[in-house]
């Protein structure tokens, strides 16, 4: 073995060891006011020319300031570090938010760190790279046995972070990421017996493409459309759509093939064939059959794995998706339509035992593509996020503002009166007008015009994402009711009033 294996392995048993404390910990939890620090480290550890055809992608590290609601436990300590500082105006924000806890109270128990740089480089990167950060954040905890770091996602740049600061992470072995990928969760749903379209998987190159969307026209002649994904493509901007209209039949096709594949339709609006081409070479992706149908849907089914490795079925959603081919992630609606919602759990669940028995950790999500076919709707798993995505924030909200609780037996969320709860989220409210506000004028315009989570109703409007809305005219909105009609009606009147003060700014 290399001197480079040698130490590998041993940062990886150094890692299983942190790990273990996090079990030993996992008991304290459930108890309200026991005494605990949790360090939240938001970095989309990630590709970053994927990424960057994201609007606004950097401020998407405030997604993860739903986590300051465990502020509401008494002796609860958190810590922040983001690559801007975050305005105070946004934290007095959440801060306000949490129920039964004095804001001011919850502030001192909450420490910000920044590393004041906007490169687009991940952020874990960036503190790695700060020494002086680093025992800043070490000097903040006042029990390392009783702290855990929780991040977007895990990789070997958090596995370092986690070793630098002695603390385990609660989430998912970055040696287990690979069950996580567009080829890794192909994988997974033929193990676990879960429909999934006709495609191929690890592959790696215009040539390996190439074949595989000649050998898919093969096996299904009357296709259309088939999806090309890059690996470690987010929110849908790493996929493309290939089309076989015009296609001929016999040994023209491949030649064919190769031809129009510069032609892919991206989802990405800044994506280029060049750059693709080159992702394909370094990441790999997969080639999949594009499903079509007149009455479409895309659910998502969440789930979390302790540190004990009991697993949980979390929430249901369906999935608001854009884009040229719809395949963009917007926001989504808590819970999936009734419906189904039971399946796709039931169908998610059988991938997810999959996951928990391969020593996955942490929340997860497994995505579907649903078809309408008479009466009844047919199920594809399409991939699984090992990460904290766009689905995650919101229902940490949903908990937290409400103190409610999910039913796995009926796929709804009540509160502890027993009524019921949905809501709409999106993490695209976005329009050109709104660039220039401020924090602040949000703030302002949310007070005036009512936009606010109400405590005795529980129900109301909330933004995240509040950094993106100044430079990109971009904000997050959760709107929270006893019914997806009124939650969609919140939403509406969110954006009629943004409108109309745009307007008269």
């Amino acid at each position: 073995m290399t001197a480079a294996g040698i130490e590998a392995d041993a940062k990886a048993d150094d890692f299983h060891s942190l790990q273990a404390r996090l079990a030993k910990a996992f008991e304290s939890f459930s108890d309200h006011g026991a005494p605990r620090t949790v360090l939240i480290v938001p970095s989309l550890s990630m590709d970053q020319e994927v990424l960057a055809g994201i609007s606004g992608a950097h401020h998407y590290e405030e997604r993860m300031l739903c986590y300051l609601m465990q502020l509401r436990m008494p002796r609860t300590r958190v810590i922040y570090v983001s690559s801007y500082p975050i305005p105070e105006s946004i934290i007095d924000y959440y801060l306000h938010l949490l129920p039964g806890i004095p804001a001011q109270h919850a502030r001192s128990r909450l420490t910000l760190f920044s590393c004041h740089d906007g490169s687009a480089i991940p952020l874990t990167e960036k503190i790695l790279a700060r020494p002086r950060l680093l025992d800043r954040i070490r000097a903040s905890i006042p029990d390392p046995e009783a702290a855990y770091m929780i991040c977007f996602n895990v990789t070997e740049q958090e596995r370092s972070l986690a070793l630098r600061l002695n603390l385990p992470i609660y989430g998912c072995d970055p040696d287990l990421l690979h069950w996580g990928s567009k080829s890794g969760s192909r994988k997974i749903f033929r193990e676990a017996c879960i429909d999934m379209p006709e495609g191929f998987e690890e592959l790696r190159g215009v040539d390996e493409i190439v074949d595989a969307l000649e050998e898919l026209r093969a096996r299904r002649p009357g296709m259309k459309r088939a999806v090309v994904k890059l690996e470690e493509g987010f929110s849908g901007e790493g996929n493309a759509l290939f089309s076989y209209e015009g296609a001929p039949e016999g040994a023209a096709l491949r030649p064919w093939i190769r031809e129009r594949l510069p032609q892919l339709a991206f989802e990405a609006p800044d994506m280029t064939w060049e750059l693709f081409s080159e992702k394909l070479a370094s990441m790999g992706g997969i080639v999949e059959e594009f499903i079509e149908g007149d009455v479409k849907r895309s659910p998502s089914a969440q789930f979390r794995v302790d540190p004990i490795g009991q697993l949980e079925a979390v929430s249901t959603h369906d999935q608001v998706l854009g884009g040229e081919s719809g395949q963009v992630f917007l926001g989504c609606r808590f819970p999936a339509d009734e419906d189904y919602r039971l399946q796709i759990q039931e169908s998610g669940r059988k991938a997810a035992r999959a996951l928990a028995a391969k020593g996955v950790l942490g929340r997860f999500a497994i995505d579907f593509l649903s078809v309408k076919e008479g009466d009844a709707w047919r199920h594809y798993a399409i991939e699984i996020n090992l990460r904290r995505g766009g689905t995650t924030h919101p229902f940490i909200m949903l908990e937290f503002l409400t103190e409610g609780q999910y039913d796995p037996a009926t796929g709804t969320f009540l509160t502890p009166s027993g009524q019921p709860r949905c809501y709409y989220a999106s993490d695209n409210l976005q329009s050109d007008a709104y660039r220039g506000l401020l924090p602040g004028d949000l703030i302002d315009i949310a007070a005036l015009n009512c936009l606010h989570f109400d405590g005795a109703s529980q129900q109301g409007v909330m933004f995240h994402l509040i950094g993106a809305l100044s430079e990109f005219g971009k904000i997050g909105v959760l709107c929270i009711a006893p019914t997806h009609e009124r939650a969609e009606e919140f939403y509406r009147r969110t954006t009629e009033v943004l409108d109309r003060e745009s307007r008269y700014a």
